[in-house]
């Protein structure tokens, strides 16, 4: 009988990608893939890092893991593996810890390793890691995630993303190209492009060797540039009908690519732009590259160009600094903003991070009152958002779940739409009056 893998991500929706690469090389050697609540012979573990709470949820998996299947190879990878591989070693029942530069040789290490020998890191300074990897989720969902661009070069001092990932990096045009392409053919109706730093992207500048997709290969001409010239050349592509934007950060949002968007019919009226404060004071300690009035101006020519348009916002609290006067300015500024709604990220230390040795540190509860603050609104603006446009008819991708009866889809615009179960919508853009 072929052995089994099941996967679990932790994390953003670039993790998500890898591990669906991840498992896809595993199913090409012979395994047959199970959930992750069923029995298995190998569980891996995708891993991130941005809060502690993440790196928790991984000592809890394994925990879990040991009790439902203790003879099972556990493999633990992503950011939290690249970060403290010695101390995820001494977690029990981890049998291998695969770096960065390491999780798409995953196939390989398995096969070295038996459960009962010593647990094996297998990781490299990050430093040396320059090489891009693409990767893309695929039959997992309705929308597929593709990465175009890995590691960052910005050094905002909350984060951990630089040591974990690396140097920014990013795909060719011309690969990117040719894996739409691919995933067209199988059927997908809606891409999300994602990156740690998506805005950030850049074609490199090798040349172009064997083009295998259809548009490369009737000129044979290899396509640079940066994130716009990506997703003007995508516009082209007839075989996938929606692409959305995933987190794009505000000083990389040129006023080119909002008004791009607002003209395309592929691409999607939805932008999601980290703020993560609304106070000048707390995003100079941060190292943000811009300032709030720089993102208000963001938010109202997307607003002016696409009144309709979703804008998801990255908040922190309880940033090291933040006095009340601070988090109020940041409600406040919030509050004015014609935005969608918010993810809120309660501050957790990282370790060698510069905000880790900050004074005025905020208590815990403080932090998690004002989180709870900005999810209340994030609620309100949500509703008020999808209140806007009842009884409109918007066009809405339906996914491939059928849940209790019940199947879900977005609109265009980012707004979830929940109905009875219908076979015939799979997979399908249906006309839809909210």
């Amino acid at each position: 009988m072929n052995k089994t893998v099941a996967l679990h991500t932790l994390g953003c929706k670039l993790n998500f990608s890898e591990t669906s690469s991840i498992g896809r090389l595993m199913e090409n050697d012979g395994f047959e893939k199970r959930n992750f609540d069923e029995v298995a012979d190998v569980y891996v573990i995708n891993t991130c890092s941005v809060t502690e709470n993440a790196d928790k949820e991984c000592r809890t998996l394994v925990r879990r893991i040991q009790r439902k299947a203790p003879e099972a190879l556990v493999v633990i990878t992503g950011c939290y593996a690249q970060l403290k591989p010695k101390e995820i070693a001494a977690i029990p029942g981890v049998d291998l810890i695969l770096g960065a530069a390491e999780k798409f040789s995953i196939v390989q290490h398995v096969k070295e390793i038996t459960k009962g020998d010593s647990t094996k890191i297998c990781s490299c300074d990050i430093e040396d890691v320059h090489e891009f990897t693409a990767s893309h989720s695929i039959n997992d969902r309705t929308r597929i995630f593709l990465k175009v661009q890995d590691g960052c070069d910005y050094n905002c001092s909350f984060c951990t993303i630089p040591m974990a990932r690396g140097k920014s990096r990013s795909d060719s045009i011309n690969n990117v190209i040719e894996n739409v392409e691919a995933i067209a053919k199988q059927g997908a109706k809606e891409i999300v492009l994602t990156g740690i730093n998506l805005g950030d992207f850049t074609s490199p500048l090798s040349s172009l060797q064997n083009p295998k997709s259809e548009s490369m290969a009737k000129d044979n001409k290899k396509i640079e540039g940066n994130f716009f010239s990506l997703i003007k050349e995508l516009d082209k592509i007839t075989g996938i009908e929606r692409f959305r934007i995933s987190s794009i950060e505000p000083n990389l949002l040129s006023n080119e690519i909002i008004e791009f968007v607002s003209n395309s019919k592929r691409f999607m009226p939805h932008f999601h732009i980290p703020l993560q404060s609304g106070s000048d004071k707390i995003l100079g300690l941060m190292r943000r590259r811009y300032k709030k009035d720089l993102y208000k101006e963001r938010v109202e020519l997307i607003k002016t160009m696409m009144p309709h348009c979703c804008i998801g916002v990255d908040v922190i609290v309880g940033f090291p600094g933040e006095t009340d006067e601070d988090f109020m300015e940041t409600l406040n500024f919030l509050h004015q903003l014609d935005i969608s709604y918010l993810h809120v990220f309660t501050y957790s230390e990282r370790t060698n991070t510069l905000a880790a040795d900050m004074n005025s540190v905020v208590p815990i509860n403080i932090r998690h009152e004002r989180n709870k603050i900005l999810r209340n609104l994030s609620y309100q603006k949500m509703q008020y958002f999808t209140n806007a446009h009842i009884g409109e008819t918007r066009n809405v991708l339906f996914e491939t779940k059928n849940k209790n009866g019940l199947m879900e889809g977005f609109t265009d615009n980012y707004i979830k739409i929940t109905t009875s179960y219908n076979a015939n919508w799979e997979n399908k853009i249906i006309e839809w009056k909210i």
